[in-house]
């Protein structure tokens, strides 16, 4: 499995040029990081904050980082390393209101970080998904407006461009039980998972012609990453399944009302993408100053070389996410000998240039959660035993055109390690005839919300157009890091 790095380029964004500083920076920070003392998170906000004001840092004892902070001492006694000091963008005092989908299903920690997040002085707009849970900055299944040139990377989320890709194939539903060993075989031939997964077979390289793979230094330096793990899958709830497709009466234009099979997966643009968030945040923190309960959502400027390098490589990742998918569906369509009969896929990880209500040009940044305009297609899963939906979006103006990404979790992957009992799971996959492969505890179907609950709390921002029922899933090695 390939290690966590912290890179030069994340370190030289926090201001450190001169190379032996660099070098002694990338020792420690990356020693902490290879013995898992602490995240890359937490050691880069002590390393913006040790050159910030190093004193503390050098009078702690035995400290992790004293040696550093006394080499930014001395260097600045000597007139060296003078950080200048900037002022602390100052939050909205009052709160804007913002629509709740479900309210009744989301925790106190994610309304609080959805509350921050609307005080950003760049903020117009939000609402919060009835999936939601905390996360990093913008809690997961937040929805955000902001100015239309300025853009989050933390907003966005580590995984650029997550995505959902469903392939519906002209077979009957029961395929996946009388074809269960043929079609457990070509999900094992054809998908790979884990953090340093790769595949040296390919279908289609073409996205690797396009110039923008060259035209950004931080872009090009991932472009053999990129091209190894084309046609891979993630970790943590990241997944590629078989299931029975369920079809009402006339909902799907071209297909007529039944039960298929179909093949659903779940994930994102892979390292490639987390590359490029982790690069990107550190930079958006080292130019917005914000206070320490909003640090990660610091935003570029879309005017500056490096909120144009992030849309750039955002929207790459965007391409290189569906690419991926495909890689994945047309292999294993490839083996079945059978094409799909239409494709629906949709990212829930990104920001897109739109327009509200009345004509205001906003970004809106959709973390875990579903675009729902109107007449949409989207995917919203539940989990490995709950079924999916195929769903229209109503462009509820209200959401910002937008919907959950699936049913968000109940617990913590640590709580349900410690709570969840694996008799209980494989008795609930039984008796719903499921077969997992790979996969833990923390991915169990009861750490996740009621999915019927999370659907009827936004029946005002999708129409409900198919049911997936999950059959066969495939995900990474339960010893796997979760990355999701």
């Amino acid at each position: 499995m390939e290690r966590e790095k912290i890179s030069n380029g994340e370190l030289g964004a926090l201001g450190i040029s001169d190379l032996d500083l660099l070098v002694a920076f990338s020792r420690v920070a990356n020693g902490l990081l290879k013995h898992e003392v602490m995240d890359k998170a937490t050691i880069m906000a002590n390393l913006e904050a040790l050159i910030e004001h190093p004193e503390p840092y050098a009078l702690k004892r035995n400290g992790k980082f004293k040696n550093l902070a006394e080499r930014i001492v001395e260097l600045r006694a000597k007139g060296q390393f003078i950080k200048q000091a900037r002022s602390v963008q100052q939050l909205k005092e009052e709160i804007m209101t913002f629509p709740v989908f479900g309210p009744e299903h989301i925790e106190v920690g994610a309304l609080a970080q959805m509350r921050t997040a609307i005080q950003l002085p760049i903020a117009v707009a939000g609402a919060l998904m009835p999936d939601a849970h905390q996360g990093y900055g913008l809690p997961i299944g937040g929805v955000l407006a902001t100015e239309p040139d300025t853009i989050i990377p933390y907003a966005v989320g580590v995984d650029i461009a997550c995505r959902m890709c469903l392939s519906i194939f002209d077979l009957p539903a029961a395929s996946v039980e009388h074809e269960k060993p043929r079609l457990e075989k070509l999900l094992m031939e054809h998908t790979h998972f884990g953090m340093g997964a790769k595949t040296n077979v390919h279908l289609d390289t073409t996205l690797f012609d396009r110039p923008e793979w060259n035209e950004i230094k931080t872009v090009k330096a991932l472009k053999d990453k990129a091209y190894a793990q084309l046609g891979t899958s993630g970790t943590g709830n990241h997944f590629v399944e078989w299931g029975e497709l369920t079809i009402t009466e006339n909902a799907l234009d071209g297909i007529p009302a039944g039960r298929y099979l179909a093949l659903l997966s779940h994930s994102g643009s892979r390292g490639f993408g987390g590359n490029i968030a982790n690069t990107y945040s550190a930079i958006a923190m080292q130019k917005t100053l914000l206070p320490k309960e909003a640090r990660h959502l610091a935003w570029l400027d879309l005017h500056s070389d490096e909120g144009q390098e992030y849309w750039i490589a955002m929207n790459l990742a965007g391409d290189y996410a569906s690419a991926n998918h495909h890689e994945i569906h047309n292999k294993i369509a490839k083996g079945l000998g059978v094409s799909p009969v239409r494709r629906i896929e949709n990212h829930h990880n990104f920001a897109w240039k739109e327009k509200l209500a009345d004509g205001t040009d906003v970004m809106v940044h959709r973390k875990g959660a579903t675009p729902a305009g109107a007449d949409t297609l989207g995917i919203i899963p539940g989990s490995m035993s709950t079924p999916g939906f195929v769903v229209r979006g109503k462009g509820n103006a209200e959401s910002l055109h937008s919907a959950s990404h699936g049913a968000g979790r109940l617990m913590s992957r640590s709580a349900a390690l410690k709570t969840i009992d694996k008799a209980v799971v494989d008795r609930n996959l039984k008796e719903n005839r499921i077969t997992v492969i790979g996969s833990g505890l923390d991915e169990a179907p009861m750490v996740y919300k009621d999915i019927y609950a999370v659907m009827a709390a936004q029946s005002d921002l999708v129409e409900v157009l198919a049911s997936f029922q999950p059959r066969i899933v495939r995900m990474a090695d339960p010893k796997e890091k979760p990355e999701d």
